[in-house]
């Protein structure tokens, strides 16, 4: 850390925590903690696949990691690296390396990455994740490379230790913190005063304010998983739970323990196995369970996924007056995200459907397949009335369920060009069996020389 920052941070510090210590003394702390963490501190440059625009094109972004082991293993953020094709990173004392991805959950947005160094590089400087948790209150420092810009660090105290997100981050809380974190800091570590790592940043706002981190406490639970498995291996049951108080949704159901089915997902276990919404499941295992509000979701879904595969599980369920206990097996989660591929002359992206990512065009195919991800703004595609989201059952006749099975259609359109130029695509629109004909003779993404 540079005077200007220990200064600013200082300053921060007086304002807002003068219970702290003196200033001299604070002063020693930071500079402490930045001492046992900047050298862990890593630049992340990615170079990734870029298919939002039905076209084959590459983007770069950057982010921010931490060392953890003295062998080059860090942590990052999963959207850091997602769709990567080159991972570059740079030390904080200039050394640059590519990395690859061990293992990564999309789900808690984490990834372990593992530094090729090659087998006589020296022990690196690793960062200690925290297994204990934070207090509101607390004082931390979040470190990365915001806007590009490496080893930064920003002040703020720990605003919320619980905080839920709806749609993000199923099985854990988040920290909440005014410490800036800003585009570009996402994997970088938020410490403590006693230099440990108690979170990894992964959602900030461009102009300071409120900004969220997961914590090392969960971090440290799927640890094991991403190293020697690939991902945090969860369990599936496919049951949507919803709290017995749901004040977003101002609705209070009239019991005292126990949670709520507000739906399954189309071909889940939870779903054969006959759960239905307003089921009331009082216990699992025997175990009795009480979900009161939003919050206490992520522990329910925790406990769940770490149940093992295959084996049955007995929920007992209050129904309509009556007492039932059903019995289901998860299965395993296993990838989030289905392959997917630009088809430029078409002018669409496909997409291989994944019951986790899409459920609610799993329902629609059960047995998969593919599905339109992107067009190109007046593309062929679009032109021809094919929209995002629209289940691909065949083309030109032929039955389509994976990339591997529409590469030799596509390629074999290409060949029969100027010859032949339209296809008919068949489409399953929200459930509904809709034709379109696919004229391709245009080639759209051709700028016109004059």
């Amino acid at each position: 850390m540079n005077s200007q920052q220990i200064g600013a941070v200082l300053l921060a510090a007086t304002l807002m925590a003068g219970c702290v210590g003196t200033r001299s003394d604070f002063r020693e702390v930071i500079r402490e903690t930045g001492d046992e963490v900047f050298p862990s501190l890593v630049y992340i440059r990615v170079v990734r696949d870029d298919l939002s625009d039905a076209k084959n094109q590459k983007q770069v972004v950057s982010g921010s990691g931490v060392v953890i082991t003295e062998d080059g293993e860090l942590l990052t953020n999963h959207h850091v690296i997602d769709k990567a094709t080159e991972i570059r990173c740079l030390l904080s004392g200039g050394d640059a390396y590519t990395a690859k991805v061990v293992g990564f959950d999309k789900d808690m947005d984490v990834a372990l990455l593992k530094l090729e160094r090659g087998t006589n590089a020296p022990p690196l400087k690793a960062a200690k994740l925290s297994d204990r948790s934070v207090k509101t209150g607390d004082i931390v420092l979040a470190m990365g490379a915001p806007w590009g810009l490496a080893r930064s660090v920003t002040m703020g105290i720990v605003s919320c230790t619980d905080r839920y997100l709806e749609g993000a981050g199923q099985y854990t809380l988040w920290y909440q913190t005014d410490a800036a974190i800003s585009p570009g800091n996402s994997g970088g570590p938020l410490v403590d005063t006693a230099g440990q790592v108690v979170g990894l940043n992964a959602r900030g706002v461009m102009f300071g304010g409120q900004a969220f981190t997961i914590p090392s406490t969960a971090i440290l639970e799927i640890l094991p998983y991403l190293r020697t498995k690939g991902n945090a291996w969860w369990s599936w049951f496919g049951i949507k739970f919803q709290p017995l108080n749901d004040f977003n949704r101002n609705m209070r159901f009239p019991y005292e323990t126990g949670v709520m089915v507000a739906g399954t997902d189309g071909g889940s276990p939870a779903h054969k196995a006959g759960f239905l919404p307003n089921d009331h499941i009082t216990a699992i295992d025997g175990q009795p369970v009480t979900i009161m509000n939003v919050e206490d979701l992520p522990a329910l879904e925790r406990r769940l996924g770490r149940l093992p595969f295959g084996k049955d599980v007995a929920f007992s369920v209050e129904r309509g007056g009556k007492t039932l206990e059903i019995k289901v097996a998860p299965c395993e989660k296993g990838r989030v995200e289905g392959e997917q591929k630009a088809y430029e002359r078409w002018g669409l992206t496909a997409k291989e459907i994944n019951q986790f990512a899409e459920p609610e065009l799993a329902f629609f195919a059960p047995e998969g397949g593919l599905y339109v991800a992107a067009t190109s703004w007046e593309g062929n595609a679009s032109v021809s009335g094919l929209k995002q989201k629209d289940v691909i059952l065949s083309i030109d006749g032929k039955s389509v369920k994976t990339i591997a099975d529409l590469d030799p259609i596509y390629e074999a359109a290409l060949k029969g060009l100027p010859g032949k130029y339209k296809m008919r695509v068949e489409v399953s629109r929200k459930g509904r069996p809709m034709q379109f004909i696919l004229n391709y003779l245009e080639d759209t993404e051709k700028e016109d020389v004059e």
